[in-house]
């Protein structure tokens, strides 16, 4: 392998210009300003963990994971995501405090990629987690500030596709009775929206023509309201139905949010089927092919940490608002440069002080001369004002 060159970056990492920094964190005050008015409190977690606690419960695959050993030979692991950190904390620290919780974050994590992927290694989210409610309104609840925060993040025009996991394992447990390996190559096609795929894994199994076309059925289950009744009719399944049940009564919750235009029903829709436990959303920007939002809920994670509760939440890609969409912009403010002679040094500093006091931006420079104050006074369009203490 050779030597990086002196200005090498590793793949999948960046720098961050000033500009862009100041547009990261005006979208990051933002966010977290509008999830603190829905009562979600900000949380910091180390950037390193376990890899036997945090590693093995992430929902981030293992070959995903930047793993790297301390001098006492442990394995640990570079935060892959904020929720089982999260889950750790709150089953720990915060194991007295009464439920639901309400948790907040902004942080960089780290996933391994392949270089010529053309993917990032290290990048942003901002989430929240809720934490000991499992009933539909705190699904709603999530749904409603995901609605909020990608306003708030600068998106304007978005839609937030919602999926049960439930309802695809009650009709594929219905349709494909005992074959586990069938029914996870049809939930891989679905994953991968590979919908020609499906189609092709449906023709190759052995069951009725009916019972194809039912799971073909699933490929149309995108749209409002009207999806939950025609769900209801491809699946006698109660897993199914229940799931269905659920999934309509946080639209109806949504409805009285007033954000139900910005969300639609898509059952095709089923994340990472081994992690997610019932409802599951991602949201979509007008500007951007890929989810800028996803989240869901994941009723089995705190238990590996001794706390077995419910829990939900989602995640803004930060990164991919910041760079795919033209929102939110920084303000730049261009400061007041003080410039002065050696005579006039107390003065100067004296008022950049005071300048600095009213909430300006404030340069100070010494020049030997009048002459070459003067010629830096000139520099136009740099500063917001000039002002000269010559002695």
């Amino acid at each position: 392998m050779s030597k990086p060159k002196g200005f090498e970056k590793p793949a999948g990492v960046r720098d961050y210009l000033p500009y862009a920094v100041e547009r990261l964190r005006a979208i990051e005050r933002s966010v977290l300003d509008c999830m603190t008015g829905w009562g979600y409190r900000q949380i910091m977690t180390p950037t390193m963990e376990y890899y036997d606690t945090v590693g093995v419960a992430s929902s981030t695959s293992d070959q995903k994971l930047f793993k790297l050993l301390n001098n006492r030979g442990t394995t640990m692991v570079l935060r892959s995501d904020m929720t089982a950190p999260i889950a750790r904390v709150v089953s720990s620290l915060l194991k007295e405090e009464p439920l639901p919780i309400r948790l907040s974050y902004h942080a960089n994590v780290y996933r391994a990629i392949e270089e010529e992927a053309g993917r990032e290694s290290e990048f942003f989210q901002t989430g929240v987690e809720l934490v000991g409610d499992d009933s539909p309104e705190a699904d709603a609840e999530v749904v409603a500030l995901a609605v909020a925060s990608l306003q708030a993040a600068g998106v304007s025009t978005f839609k937030i596709a919602l999926g049960h996991v439930g309802f695809l394992n009650g009709l594929l447990e219905e349709a494909v009775p005992g074959d586990e390996e069938a029914r996870e190559g049809l939930k891989q096609g679905l994953l991968r929206r590979d919908y020609v795929g499906y189609r092709e894994a449906l023709t190759k199994l052995a069951v009725s023509d009916a019972q194809k076309e039912e799971l073909k059925g699933i490929l149309r289950l995108r749209g409002g309201k009207e999806v939950c009744s025609e769900a209801r009719g491809l699946s006698q399944s109660q897993l199914a139905q229940d799931s269905i049940d659920h999934l309509c009564k946080v639209w109806e919750a949504l409805e009285d949010y007033g954000v139900a235009e910005h969300v639609l029903i898509d059952l095709t829709m089923i994340g990472d089927f081994s992690y997610y436990t019932g409802l599951i959303f991602e949201g979509y920007a007008a500007e951007l092919g890929f989810p800028v939002c996803s989240g869901g809920r994941y009723n089995n994670l705190l238990q590996q940490f001794g706390r077995p509760v419910p829990a939900t939440g989602f995640a803004l890609k930060t990164n991919r608002i910041l760079d795919g969409v033209d929102g939110i912009k920084a303000v730049q403010k261009l400061p007041v440069l003080v410039q002065y002679t050696a005579q006039g040094r107390k003065s100067a500093l004296q008022e950049a002080a005071r300048l600095r006091s009213e909430g300006k931006v404030v340069v100070t420079q010494h020049v030997d001369t009048e002459g070459e104050l003067r010629m830096v006074e000139d520099t136009a369009g740099k500063y917001a004002d000039v002002v000269s203490f010559v002695k």
